[in-house]
C-alpha cells in the first residue's frame, strides 16, 4: 500500500468518500494527511486582505478537525492551504509532504467534479506529483475490501508500470489480479478493408488473450471496443482499477490522458491513476529492479 497519503476533504460527500478510500490504500503504519484548500482568489474579490485569509484558514481547520473526528482518525495530520485553484493547492500540498498518493472524491460538487470537470481548476492536474486515487460517489457508504484488483493493460511502458503496481497491491492483500485489455481495429483500416466481421474481431481478441496468458497467474480479460468504455464496464466487478497515464503537462509533469479522464467520470470502483511522476518515484525505490515485471511469466 502507500506510505504517505493525502486525502482531499471538502466538507461534503466527496471528502468522506476520499477518506474511506484513503484508509484502504494507506499502509498499516503509513501517514495520512487530511487536506482542505481554500481559494485565495476570493480574498482579493472581497478586498479584506490578511484578515479574511486568516478567517478562511480557521474555517478550513475547523472543517478538517470535524472530518477527522467523524472518521475516527485521531492520528491523522490536518493541513489547511490557500491557493489560487483547488487542484493546484492539493498538488502543492502533496508535494510539500512528499506524498506518494493523493486521494479525492468524485461527487459532482467535490474535488473531482471541480478538478476534472472542465472548470477553471482542471488544468491543475498538470502538476500531479504522485499517483492519484479517485473514489466513486457514495463510496463511504459502501467501501469494499481490496480483494479484486484490475489493471488496464496495452503493452505500453505506462501499462507495464501499472501492471507491476497492481500486482504488488494484489499480493499485499492476497487478492486476485485481472488484466484488462480493450482491442479495436484502427479506423484507418476501415477505408481499405471495410468494417471487420465477427470472425476477424474474435481472432483479434483471441490473439490479445493469448499474449495476456503469458503474463502468469492473472485473469486475462479481453474485449473489443474503446478502452475507456470497456474498462469502465470491467470496473463493475472490481474493488480497484489501476491505469497508467501517458500524457505530458508543463515542465514534463503529467496531464491525465483521455482514457484516465473518462474513467474518472465513469469507473464504478475506485480508480488509481499512476502519473509519470509516480512512475519515476517507483523507479527510484531500492526494490524497484524488475518491479514492472512483477507478474511471473508462464513457462
Amino acid at each position: 500500500m502507500f506510505e504517505k497519503v493525502v486525502a482531499g476533504v471538502d466538507g461534503a460527500q466527496g471528502g468522506r468518500d476520499a477518506l474511506a478510500l484513503a484508509g484502504l490504500l494507506r499502509a498499516d503504519q503509513g501517514e495520512l494527511t487530511l487536506a482542505h484548500v481554500y481559494v485565495k482568489e476570493s480574498i482579493a474579490w472581497r478586498g479584506a486582505g490578511a484578515a479574511y485569509e486568516a478567517a478562511q484558514r480557521e474555517e478550513s481547520l475547523e472543517l478538517l478537525e470535524a472530518a477527522r473526528d467523524e472518521a475516527g482518525l485521531e492520528g491523522a495530520q490536518i493541513r489547511a492551504y490557500g491557493a489560487a485553484r483547488i487542484g493546484r493547492g492539493l498538488h502543492e500540498l502533496a508535494e510539500h509532504v512528499a506524498a506518494d498518493l493523493l486521494v479525492v472524491g468524485s461527487s459532482r460538487r467535490g474535488y473531482v467534479g471541480r478538478v476534472l470537470g472542465g472548470d477553471d481548476t482542471r488544468h491543475a492536474l498538470d502538476g500531479a506529483p504522485c499517483a492519484v486515487a479517485i473514489a466513486p460517489a457514495g463510496y463511504a457508504e459502501r467501501p469494499a475490501a481490496m480483494q479484486r484488483i484490475g489493471v488496464g493493460y496495452d503493452e505500453s511502458p505506462e501499462s507495464e508500470h501499472a501492471l507491476g503496481v497492481a500486482s504488488r497491491l494484489a499480493g499485499e492483500v492476497h487478492g486476485s489480479l485481472a488484466v484488462c485489455r480493450a482491442v479495436v481495429y484502427p479506423t484507418r483500416m476501415f477505408s481499405v478493408y471495410g468494417w471487420p466481421d465477427q470472425a476477424s474481431i474474435d481472432d483479434l481478441v483471441g490473439q490479445a488473450r493469448e499474449r495476456l496468458g503469458k503474463l502468469g497467474d492473472v485473469e486475462p480479460r479481453v474485449t473489443y471496443g474503446l478502452a475507456h468504455e470497456e474498462l469502465a464496464e470491467a470496473s463493475g466487478s472490481l474493488d480497484l482499477l489501476v491505469v497508467g497515464s501517458r500524457g505530458y503537462g508543463p515542465l514534463g509533469r503529467v496531464l491525465f490522458g483521455s482514457t484516465a479522464q473518462e474513467l474518472a467520470r465513469g469507473a464504478r470502483c475506485p480508480l488509481l491513476v499512476l502519473t509519470r511522476a509516480a512512475r519515476r518515484r517507483d523507479a527510484s525505490r531500492p526494490d524497484a529492479q524488475g518491479s514492472e515485471a512483477a507478474v511471473p511469466a508462464a513457462d
